[in-house]
């Protein structure tokens, strides 16, 4: 039978919004005061869930909620939901980045973290300068660091760079060497966040086998991915979080096919005008053109966020002008979980839309064997007047896309968004 070597209870966090430190000091001792004697503290019974659409006014969030879990010895548990469900907040309380607002956690073994690219690095020192610090700060000896320094350098692959200040690195590099460092610490707990995602896709596969190995000595590996073929590769058992609490655990694919539905059943694939009506994540006046609904659909015209790799897919937008408009623009832009845009298509480019009256329209995108490696993508829309003018009605990641492997594709691909930093994508749009 094997040994728990981390028992969560109860686990909690909860983040203030706004400014810090705005209130009075007769404020701050009357929650310490609450908090010592009865353990609560009062202005969280208003704190509200991490979701990015609820519109409710609270001072507080809560990132993580009542969350219960234990990993065993030699386990590979991969850790996955939506962008904001709490995974890397969990992994910074397990890593003692931070604190938690209540509950506990257990542990038995040293664990090693890598949460973002550099973290422990000193931008001035050379590379071999951070080796020996990282390691120490990871509590590696000296002796330790000397014994294993050849294996470290060979693995990061930056060998001709070590006396050069990190700081001239790229942040590829930067992960080859803070992972390189972590994996050779033999921790008994070993953690990864997406930062995997910067390295290009042969030190994806190098890290991957690496963790791979480091379970089969018997140690504990946690990994947050969004992408699910590498899940599906790594993983024994998957826990979900959804706006900071556990909704799955369980075996790996089971849970990568609840991930997978849950786009498709919170409607990822479709989100009408009231759903951002009073959403930070929209932006614009409105004046003329105001965006009613938008539609993603499979090849078969199936209202879906999840579409396979290779497969035709169709964007319909649907928009309102309220007076006679010459030549609009309505474009939407492809971007990974972090942020970066890789991609963005205006109707200007695919099928023009030329003087339009007052009234409802749609546009529609088609696009022809969608070019993007399995993994979660997410899509800004907007509709302008016209090209280059400020855009009328922008709601930002108004979308989730889901790109799952192809039956036709056997070949597992561990590249985590894109092929390369940008996709060019063969698409053909019309207003219908």
């Amino acid at each position: 039978m094997s040994e728990t070597v981390i028992k969560i209870e109860n686990l909690s966090k909860v983040y203030r919004l706004g400014v810090v430190s705005r209130t009075t000091i007769k404020e701050d001792l009357k929650r310490f005061y609450n908090k010592i004697t009865n353990g609560k503290e009062p202005n969280y019974d208003n704190a509200i869930s991490n979701n990015r659409l609820d519109t409710t006014q609270s001072d507080y969030v809560w990132s993580l909620k009542d969350i219960n879990l234990e990993v065993q010895q030699g386990e590979v548990l991969g850790i996955i939901g939506k962008n904001g469900a709490g995974k890397s907040t969990l992994l910074k309380i397990l890593s003692k980045v931070t604190k938690p607002t209540k509950g506990t956690i257990k542990y038995k073994g040293r664990i090693a973290s890598l949460l973002e690219v550099g973290t422990g690095f000193h931008p001035e020192l050379t590379g071999r300068e951070n080796i020996f610090l990282n390691g120490a700060i990871l509590g590696m000896t000296k002796s330790e660091i000397k014994r294993k320094f050849d294996e470290i350098v060979e693995f990061s692959g930056v060998g001709n760079y070590l006396d050069t200040p990190v700081k001239r690195y790229s942040s590829g590099m930067y992960v080859r060497l803070a992972f390189a460092v972590a994996a050779h610490l033999e921790p008994e707990i070993l953690i990864i966040d997406e930062v995997l995602a910067v390295g290009d896709a042969d030190f994806q596969k190098k890290c991957l086998g690496k963790m791979k190995s480091v379970s089969g000595e018997g140690r504990t590996v946690l990994f947050v991915s969004h992408n699910m073929d590498a899940v599906n590769a790594l993983c024994s058992k998957v826990v979900m979080l959804e706006y900071g609490k556990k909704v799955f655990e369980g075996n790996t694919k089971e849970g990568v096919n609840f991930y997978l539905k849950s786009g498709v059943e919170e409607n990822f694939g479709e989100v009408v005008y009231n759903s951002f009506e009073n959403s930070a994540l929209r932006s614009g006046k409105k004046d003329l053109l105001t965006i009613k609904s938008i539609k993603m659909k499979n090849k078969n015209g199936e209202i879906t966020g999840q579409i396979y790799q290779n497969e035709d897919m169709s964007l319909e937008i649907q928009f309102e002008s309220s007076d006679f408009c010459v030549a609009p623009e309505i474009g939407f832009a492809i971007k990974n979980p972090g942020g970066a845009q890789l991609s963005f298509i205006v109707s200007d480019w695919h099928g023009a839309i030329r003087n339009l009256n007052q009234g409802h329209y749609v546009y529609q995108f088609k696009i022809n064997q969608l070019d993007l490696l399995p993994g979660e993508y997410i899509l800004d829309v907007w509709a302008r007047p016209q090209m280059n003018m400020p855009s009328d009605d922008y709601i930002e990641s108004a979308l989730s896309l889901i790109v799952v492997q192809s039956d036709q594709n056997k070949e597992t691909n561990y590249s985590f968004y894109t092929k390369s930093g940008g996709v060019i994508l063969d698409v053909k749009g019309e207003l219908i």
